[in-house]
């Protein structure tokens, strides 16, 4: 540092005591972009304000609750100006490691957005984006993009079931997508050299409708076992466009040797045709078939054996289907007494909340001498009728 700077600090002291002389600290920290310093700045800056030792081992810090809401709030401030700071010159692990304290995921993602993406910080975009979520959406889609779908399916499994749901869907979109487009331009391909000519379809059903030949010699276009995980991914859309994806997908995965047949677990053990129902009935399409299949499998699971997932997946078809009520009557029904579920089907309180009546679990609440669950329905119908 040049005697200049030291000259300022020494006139603003003079000129505005501690207060003049932290001050100008910051801001000459600032303008040399030395923002782990500035940020032990604004730390001393925040505790002089409010009437402490400006550093912690200078004193005990025997605070009332106004000082320490006010030191608190200082400090928040204080990360989220340095965060930024490094953010805004690209320094993603370290602007994250300021701006985690602050909580606002919101406003880290968008200053996130405007850093593009290269070999030197790939992994830090996907470590902050993906696994501290902040923008898990972009995370998941740099690992797609740049490491490919074995990677991204490695990574689906490892990383984003633990994300929101809202979170999940997004990347489960992306994953479909990316599979499905890829398999559609490999049949494309494979038809143009075998027919001469490129073919108008753009489907995956239309595309092997008429053409068997596609699946001779245990041919297959896209790796299967990818196939085969997708498709079970894509059970957490609710997006349309990402269902008709999913079900297409299934169309492709049917015709496929059966060599390449990967069993499924209950109730989808026949992979393909199963979750074609299931994607079909959430597009509004082979609905009582569908439900059908689903209340055959759940009644018939070996509870031993499987758990309570096959009732669970019935229970979840017929809520998102819009029968909520059935939903409640059918879980009364088939789940045993005291078994707790996975977390696939909606609960029995929020089965009611879609349908509008809490009556059956108040009854059910009674019959169970559950105390806690008749209380809840009590409240929340109460809640809903104001």
């Amino acid at each position: 540092m040049a005697n200049a700077d030291f000259e300022r600090i020494e006139a603003a002291w003079t000129a505005g005591g501690v207060a003049g002389a932290l001050d100008a600290l910051c801001d000459q920290l600032r303008a040399g972009k030395k923002h782990h310093e500035l940020f032990e700045a604004l730390k001393m800056r925040v505790r002089q304000r409010i009437g402490l030792p400006l550093l912690y081992g200078d004193g005990s810090d025997d605070l009332d609750e106004s000082q320490r809401l006010k030191l608190e709030d200082g400090l928040i401030e204080a990360c989220r100006e340095v965060g930024t700071l490094l953010l805004n010159q690209g320094r993603v692990r370290e602007g994250w490691m300021y701006l985690r304290p602050v909580g606002d995921k919101k406003a880290a993602a968008q200053l996130l957005a405007g850093i593009e993406p290269d070999e030197d910080n790939m992994e830090e975009l996907i470590e902050v984006c993906l696994r501290e979520g902040v923008d898990v959406a972009r995370g998941f889609g740099l690992v797609l993009k740049n490491y490919g779908t074995c990677n991204a399916i490695t990574t689906y499994e490892g990383e984003i079931p633990r994300q929101s749901r809202v979170d999940q869907q997004a990347a489960t979109a992306l994953l479909v997508e990316h599979l499905h487009s890829e398999l559609v331009a490999n049949l494309r391909t494979d038809i143009g050299r075998q027919e001469g000519a490129t073919p108008a379809e753009t489907t995956l059903a239309a595309l092997v409708a008429d053409r068997p030949w596609l699946f001779q010699e245990m041919t297959y276009h896209v790796d299967t076992t990818h196939l085969s995980s997708v498709v079970r991914f894509a059970r957490l859309s609710e997006t349309p466009a990402v269902l008709r994806m999913a079900l297409d997908l299934t169309e492709y995965g049917r015709r496929l040797h059966s060599q390449f047949q990967y069993p499924g677990d209950e109730p989808f053990t026949e992979n393909y045709p199963a979750h074609g129902l299931f994607f079909a009935a959430l597009l509004g399409e082979r609905v009582d078939e569908s439900l059908a299949y689903f209340r055959q499998r759940a009644e018939s699971a070996d509870l031993q054996q499987v758990g309570t997932i096959p009732i669970e997946v019935y229970i979840d078809l017929l809520a998102r289907c819009g029968q909520p009520a059935t939903a409640i009557d059918e879980s009364l029904r088939l789940m045993p007494a005291g078994q707790q579920g996975v977390g696939i089907a909606p609960s029995l309180l929020d089965l009611a909340e879609r349908a509008g009546r809490y009556d059956r679990v108040q009854s059910h609440c009674r019959e169970r001498q559950d105390l806690l669950g008749f209380t809840a329905a009590l409240v929340r119908a109460a809640r809903r009728v104001h």
